[in-house]
């Protein structure tokens, strides 16, 4: 609620940096369309592989973490059967929510959806998700030692539901009005959703689902082909220190947004940038065979496996990939080692 109290305000003047980076990311959200309609096949391949990321760099970023990728899979393709631990449950949880925002037609925004997302995220759990706090929480830092450091106080219990449905009521107009920039109008809205911690727990996990629905609705749809969940986990320091230094003075109504919508901006550009470069390296002309040898002989680890492989050059199939390991193997370049989806293959010695 805060945020969008006086946008003209609080982002009003948008700092010369964010203003680049918005038109990177205009830029790159120009070329979906195109890239959908030439590249179906590299888009359904590099959705798949950014949904398992965000399913499983989501989780991770909150301590909830299935050892086994193998297992993680099978949850993720709903193929694992009985769930067996609580870490293994929320990961289906948060599977539902975020499938719910990409494949559902979710809308409108109100606060019956935060709790529906709520609620399917702890749905595979005994506990009953789907309810607002009715405590007053603190979110905290713990030291190795012991020590508790209060990072911020969110909204009191009894004033939550109003709170989160002023949020969202105002961040509806805010972009029907269309005079503020919608990327910085979604990180606003994340902001206070986080401070405003409507959850007793999952929280984080809410929110960061929430961000994918939220830009695919603007019509930013990177999210859907390169992970930001996973971003995030790889920048989690950052993301907790800017999330942290925006919260100062909010309830003063005199908290600044920058060092967090910097932050989120900067991500979302860096997605869309990847996304850019994956596009144009399966357009280029390069033969798909010539791109596999390039990346075994020059990027891949000295032992690595086919799903290595995979993985670094999406839209190129497991046959194709197959056809040059076998290839370099006849040339004397790679030794085999094992059989089935455990073999991996070491280069020659000589080199490097």
């Amino acid at each position: 609620m805060r945020s969008f109290a006086d946008l003209d305000r609080l982002i009003g003047q948008v700092p010369a940096q964010v203003v680049m980076r918005l038109r990177d990311i205009d830029t790159g959200r120009g070329s979906e369309a195109l890239y959908r309609h030439q590249l179906p096949a590299l888009l359904t391949e590099l959705a798949s592989r950014a949904r398992v990321e965000s399913i499983i760099a989501s989780s991770a970023i909150e301590g909830v973490i299935v050892a086994d990728p193998q297992r993680a899979r099978r949850i993720i393709d709903g193929d694992a059967g009985v769930l067996r631990t609580r870490s293994e449950q929320e990961l289906a949880g948060y599977r539902k929510t975020l499938d719910y925002l990409f494949q559902e037609d979710w809308r409108p925004l109100n606060v019956g959806l935060v709790l529906h997302l709520h609620r399917l995220l702890w749905s595979e759990t005994a506990l009953d998700g789907g309810h607002l706090k009715t405590d007053d929480n603190l979110v905290v830092d713990r030291s190795p030692d012991g020590t508790v450091t209060v990072r911020f106080k969110p909204v009191p219990a009894a004033k939550t539901e109003s709170y989160l449905a002023d949020l969202l009521a105002r961040y509806r107009s805010a972009q029907a009005a269309a005079k503020h920039h919608p990327i910085l109008l979604v990180g606003l809205a994340v902001l206070d959703l986080l401070v405003i911690h409507p959850f007793a727990d999952g929280n984080g996990r809410v929110a960061r689902a929430l961000t994918n629905g939220l830009l695919v609705d603007a019509g930013y749809e990177v999210c859907r082909w390169v992970s930001l969940e996973q971003s995030i986990a790889d920048s989690a320091d950052q993301y907790y220190d800017t999330l942290l230094r925006s919260t100062h003075d909010w309830h003063q109504d005199a908290a600044d947004p920058w060092p967090w919508l910097g932050y989120f901006v900067a991500t979302l550009a860096s997605a869309y940038e990847t996304f850019a470069r994956k596009a144009a390296a399966d357009r280029s002309g390069n033969n798909k065979q010539a791109r596999v040898r390039t990346h075994v002989l020059k990027h891949a680890a000295p032992i690595f496996k086919l799903a290595d492989v995979r993985t670094a050059l999406p839209g190129v199939s497991d046959q194709t990939i197959r056809l040059v390991l076998d290839q370099l193997k006849s040339e004397g370049v790679l030794a085999p080692e094992g059989t089935g989806r455990a073999a991996r293959w070491r280069r020659a010695p000589s080199l490097p």
